[in-house]
């Protein structure tokens, strides 16, 4: 069940009606019942873990609270640490640790067999494993309060909304909204359906789109040449963005609409001018886990400067792997963790603005452009190794761009040219006013052509064929 979809319609306002009838308490137990039975539509076994998951994180966190001494605090959280990533790593990464040493081996003249394990990867396990571990670390950290009450830590860990492809939640922004009351309002409402349009746009119109000539040109890039792979790769970039970012709209809209508020998981990173910035913007909840869970551990920017870019490397390169189960991922991470590090060398201590001011001279709009001209190309090289199936996917799709072979033709732009437009157009108002709901403010004639137009081209532009999220498989 994907949010583009009839089922999911049904499936909301059925819950929708229910929820908006009863009481907090039972709002909360609704909740856990629709979140298990929308995890459950894909595959019900893996309601097992995601059971297991909430139950270990609930009680260690409830352990920890009367734990006796710093020592058996510890030893609880290496309980919830283990439990989660044993359960990532064994249905995440076995595979590909098993396949990574039969081809060491193989290459080294040794002769070796996998076992066939065909170990299916439950949907969003990377995102809801690492939003309950956050949990226990916060409560040993002494960061938050433990949680008392298990139907809402239940809803915490497995909430419908953004269970499968985040936002990843952090407990002291969530939990409270579950532990109070909420009230339902048309503003929430209105603003919700804003962005649940406004996703559906940036996944149906832009995304899926996209997706067919992506998919085409990766799967035979041979067959292509130099402007048809280019082609293909800038919309990939419009692919992925489309689709992520507008997932995540949509369940900040359904979770609006609910009274709960999911927080910003992108802020326009394609207007960023330095890959610094951009990771601020791009996959907020994950950046933000990384920095806080694994970059500050390991030292973040504190000794010498070689430490410090180790430490930058070694946390983009566990940020690939996050991705997903391949080399591939692993070198997209090392190229953005190669870009940051050299980025921080530059700037030698200070830190950039989220949202730098426009350049006023001719000098400064020349500069600016370059730098976001620079930053896409790193970006879109890694895109490549995202994308691909292979590294020798990846090495045909980026030499043939750079054979600087095949005819180009103006025809050729019009569907990069007005997927970037409608993405601007979404986008630009948004930056502006750092508002991602800024169309209410407009006119009502405005908006109501506005509205009209998006939602006739969301109906134009539908598959008969539910197109899944990309991140669904991690």
């Amino acid at each position: 069940m994907i949010f583009n979809s009839w089922e999911f319609l049904l499936f909301f306002v059925v819950v929708f009606a229910v929820y908006a009838s009863v009481k907090l308490r039972w709002q909360n137990l609704l909740l856990v019942v629709a979140s298990y039975f929308f995890y459950g539509w894909w595959d019900w076994r893996f309601l097992s873990l995601l059971l297991l998951s909430t139950v270990v994180d609930y009680a260690v966190g409830r352990l920890m609270d009367q734990a006796p001494d710093e020592r058996r605090r510890k030893a609880l959280l290496l309980v919830s640490v283990f439990t989660n990533l044993g359960i990532l790593g064994f249905f995440k990464y076995c595979n590909f640790f098993v396949d990574s040493a039969v081809g060491a081996l193989t290459s080294m003249g040794l002769e070796a067999h996998a076992p066939t394990l065909q170990i299916v990867l439950p949907v969003g396990i990377s995102f809801y494993t690492f939003q309950t571990m956050a949990y226990t670390i916060d409560v040993y950290r002494r960061r938050m309060p433990v949680v008392k009450d298990p139907v809402a830590f239940a809803v915490y860990v497995s909430y419908f909304p953004q269970l499968v492809a985040g936002p990843i939640e952090r407990a002291q922004h969530l939990l409270p909204q579950f532990e109070a009351p909420r009230t339902i309002t048309m503003e929430k409402l209105s603003s919700g359906a804003l962005l649940v349009l406004i996703g559906l746009v940036r996944k149906v119109v832009i995304a899926d789109v996209a997706a067919g000539e992506v998919d085409a040109a990766f799967g035979d890039p041979g067959s292509l040449g130099s402007w048809a792979l280019l082609r293909a790769v800038l919309l990939f970039g419009l692919q992925i963005y489309g689709d992520f970012a507008g997932y995540t709209d949509i369940a900040r809209g359904i979770s609006r609409m609910l009274g709960i508020e999911l927080m910003r998981n992108f802020e326009h990173p394609y207007f960023s001018t330095n890959i610094t910035v951009f990771w601020r913007r791009w996959h907020v909840s994950l950046s933000s886990w990384l920095r806080d869970y694994l970059y500050i551990p390991l030292g973040g920017n504190k000794g010498p400067a070689w430490f410090v870019y180790r430490n930058l490397l070694l946390t983009m390169l566990l940020g690939g792997l996050w991705h997903g189960a391949a080399w591939t991922f692993v070198v997209w991470g090392a190229i953005h963790g190669a870009a940051l590090s050299i980025h921080k060398l530059l700037l030698r201590g200070k830190r950039p603005p989220m949202w730098p001011e426009m350049p006023r001279t001719a000098g400064g709009v020349v500069k600016t452009a370059a730098s976001w001209l620079l930053t896409m190309v790193v970006v879109y090289v890694a895109w490549v190794f995202f994308r691909a199936t292979s590294f020798g996917n990846a090495y045909d799709v980026l030499a043939g761009i750079f054979s600087f072979q095949g005819g180009f033709s103006v025809r050729s732009l019009v569907m990069p040219v007005l997927l970037t437009a409608l993405l601007l157009f979404l986008d630009v108002p948004q930056y502006l006013s750092r508002e991602h709901i800024v169309m209410r403010r407009w006119p009502w004639p405005v908006r109501g052509v506005v509205f009209a137009v998006l939602i006739l081209i969301l109906a134009i532009f539908r598959s008969e064929s539910d197109v899944p999220f990309i991140y669904f498989q991690f």
